[in-house]
């Protein structure tokens, strides 16, 4: 089901979906499925939705929490605050000392919590090792987690009811649905049952939707078997955080290979789709610009319907 600006959390949109064709470079090479043109209609639609919400009177809000002094997480959260100045969402933030108690991190969020001009709120992740994020997590107001991992949001997706996505198993719906690739009905094998990816990817694409509706199956490295499953896959997720451990021979001739699973060496970045892999499968995400891209704009996407559900 598409889903209406304006509307409460549910579903992911199709966001212009395309007609289907294999558009090979060569007779063995996968047609590449780059997550771009997908975040870049997931961030067209955000705009929309911010300017008739500023012509109201409001002003959405996405609000982030940085514990200590990590470059990496430092570096992400720049990359939000700039991505949500040009989407025009107001960005306050707070940065704690990597030696902050629990109830000093707990108090912050309770006051992005009662806060009503602030619409979302993203803790940065991960945190010190002396804290409890979940803990954390778990204080948030789940309709400001714009994260969509809060307990009570994986319930709601469980059930069918609505409230925000997790952003990684969104765009990746989001994705196949904006290239073409067919969904309903089909054998989706995710290699990775993982609590931000596997799990909740498998719920979301089982769900009655057009750009659902699949006979999904969760498989792990601790089946000693797992390639029977993945060889018959029609469209193949792998989400194992297990650098190449998807290699040709795992793959069904012309299947759909989503590479979403990734590990990093200093700043390399090591993904469990083995590149060759392009020689086998019919469609495959590149080994950089993927699922990526579509996991930041379902992030926006899920701060703007915040915004909306705040202020109806």
């Amino acid at each position: 089901m598409v889903e209406p600006s304006g509307s409460s959390f549910t579903g992911v949109d199709r966001l212009g979906s395309r007609p289907r064709s294999r558009d090979m470079t060569s007779e063995n090479t996968a047609r590449l499925l780059p997550g771009a043109p997908v975040a870049e209609a997931v961030l067209a639609d955000v705009r929309e939705r911010v300017a008739k919400l500023k012509a109201r009177g409001v002003q959405p809000s996405l609000a982030t929490i940085l514990v200590g002094d990590d470059d990496a997480s430092a570096g992400y959260i720049r990359i939000k605050q700039k991505q949500a100045a040009e989407l025009g969402f107001a960005s306050p933030h707070e940065h704690l000392s990597g030696d902050v108690t629990q109830a000093d991190l707990l108090k912050v969020i309770a006051g992005f919590n009662d806060d009503k001009n602030v619409h979302g709120v993203l803790i940065q992740y991960p945190i010190p090792a002396h804290l409890d994020y979940d803990a954390a997590l778990q204080t948030l107001d789940p309709d400001k987690d714009v994260d969509g991992m809060h307990p009570l949001n994986m319930g709601r997706l469980a059930v069918g009811l609505p409230g925000p996505l997790p952003c990684t198993p969104a765009g990746i719906e989001a994705l196949l649905a904006h290239h073409g690739i067919e969904i309903s009905g089909r054998e989706v094998v995710i290699l990775g049952r993982g609590a931000t990816l596997g799990r909740p990817l498998a719920m979301l694409l089982a769900q009655k939707r057009p750009t659902a509706n699949a006979a999904v199956t969760v498989v792990h490295t601790g089946v000693k078997d797992w390639p029977r499953y993945t060889q018959r896959a029609e469209i193949l997720i792998a989400a194992a955080g297990v650098p190449g451990i998807i290699q040709p021979e795992h793959v069904k001739p012309g299947a759909t290979v989503i590479g979403a699973g990734v590990r990093y060496e200093g700043r390399r970045l090591l993904p469990d789709v083995d590149e060759s892999c392009a020689e086998v499968a019919g469609a495959i995400t590149p080994r950089v610009g993927g699922v990526g891209p579509t996991t930041v704009a379902m992030l926006f996407r899920n701060a703007v319907v915040a915004a909306e559900r705040a202020n109806p």
